[in-house]
């Protein structure tokens, strides 16, 4: 067949370890036989986020806002032994809250349901997708370590000198402190966001925090919400039957749990960050989680929700076999590719991506899968592959559905 044509480059951001084997021979295998694949390449490697001093992380997020559809391969935040490891300069951020900061976007992520792999759960019966505020908190926060006795206080200078001061706490030995922000313009994005993507889905919205204990921080996200929501949203809501609602982040545990599923759950920065990965390793496995993240400005960055699969790069380097699922990096390409095709008006790219989702499906529905769903599969008599092997499997159901 003749390779599908791109009018418009995909910002593309290469990752580390395992994940970027896999990203290699997804493009060798799965997308370059089909497609005249356009991309903006950014290799956000560690080691060459470090030659750049983390610079190339910072073009890529604005390449992202430029061309409006990103793609992203997993990526190492380093610790103390991630910098002795690397030689690093220094322990560099993460790469994306970096990214985040600059798209000022929300995180959908939503499980993929695939025969033979049911959820620990089993009340639930459809996907919950997480929508994660990507700004602030905890990601951007100021630390220090207390050596002693003494004062910490907030202090907020207004521009014409003024000056409002709140104590966090007089210390009488050593300890921490750590302050975080927020911006009212970024909880605004977030909320209308999680209002548009809920309306798009016809899908209710569920949003949790701590107002009870955080009266103004946590209060403030509350207030946003519930003001946005009766402003613009109310009527939308109620013509298609879907609801929004409220309430603190602990109950929001319980009704998840209690829940059939088929909802959105809008989660501050770091909440969103572990409840994610919680469904995700309820409803099957930690590499079966699509993870878009979509701005104000309408950039969208597909992503992989997992990390960079340290332990299988590992054996990989000892020449050991591995068997490591490649599923929401695919998926993340195919994300990636079907909003190329959509804003471009070109739907053979749109429909090379659906395909070779299906084509995804296929391959496990047949039987043929990676260990971490074989040893949780319902199925009977399934085939184990290796981290190639699945990718060719793959392969093979893609070939079938584009003849």
């Amino acid at each position: 067949m003749e390779k599908i044509k791109m009018t418009t480059p995909i910002v593309e951001m290469d990752g580390d370890e395992m994940t970027r084997v896999i990203w290699k021979m997804i493009k060798d295998e799965l997308l370059l036989p089909y497609i005249d694949l356009k991309t903006e390449y950014y290799d956000l490697g560690l080691p060459y986020r470090d030659e750049t001093n983390d610079q190339v992380t910072i073009d890529s997020a604005n390449a992202t806002l430029k061309y409006g559809v990103a793609v992203k391969c997993a990526t190492i935040t380093p610790n103390a032994a991630r910098v002795k490891e690397y030689n690093l300069k220094e322990m560099w951020k993460s790469p994306n809250a970096t990214i985040r900061a600059i798209l000022d976007g929300t995180v959908f992520r939503a499980p993929l349901l695939v025969d033979g792999v049911e959820p620990y759960d089993r009340a639930w019966k459809k996907p919950i997708t997480i929508a994660r505020h990507a700004y602030g908190d905890i990601y951007k926060a100021s630390e220090m370590q207390i050596p002693g006795p003494g004062k910490v206080e907030l202090v907020y200078t207004a521009e014409d000198g003024t000056e409002k001061r709140v104590l966090v706490h007089d210390f009488k030995g050593a300890g921490i402190v750590q302050g975080m922000h927020n911006l009212d313009s970024s909880i605004e994005n977030f909320a209308r966001t999680c209002f548009e993507y809920a309306l798009s889905t016809k899908q209710d919205l569920w949003f949790g925090a701590k107002d009870t204990i955080s009266k103004t921080y946590d209060h403030h996200f509350k207030d946003i919400f519930a003001d946005l929501y009766e402003k613009e949203y109310k009527g939308k809501f109620q013509a298609l039957g879907i609801e929004y609602f409220y309430t603190l982040i602990d109950d929001a545990v319980a009704r998840v749990i209690r829940s059939e599923g088929g909802f959105i759950w809008a989660c501050k920065n770091y909440d969103g960050d572990v409840m994610s990965d919680m469904l995700a390793t309820a409803f099957g496995s930690l590499s079966m989680m699509t993870s878009v993240l979509v701005s104000p400005t309408g950039a969208y960055e597909y992503e992989a929700a997992h990390g960079t699969v340290q332990r299988h790069y590992y054996k990989h380097l000892a020449g050991e076999e591995t068997s490591t699922n490649s599923i929401a990096t695919i998926f993340a390409w195919t994300g990636a590719l079907k909003k190329r095709g959509e804003m471009d008006g070109l739907k053979e790219l749109t429909a090379f991506g659906e395909k070779l989702e299906q084509a995804v499906y296929n391959t496990i529905a047949s039987g043929r899968m990676t260990k971490d769903l074989a040893l949780i599969t319902t199925k009977e008599d399934v085939t184990t592959l290796n981290t190639e092997g699945f990718i060719l499997a793959v392969k093979e159901e893609l070939e079938k559905l584009l003849r």
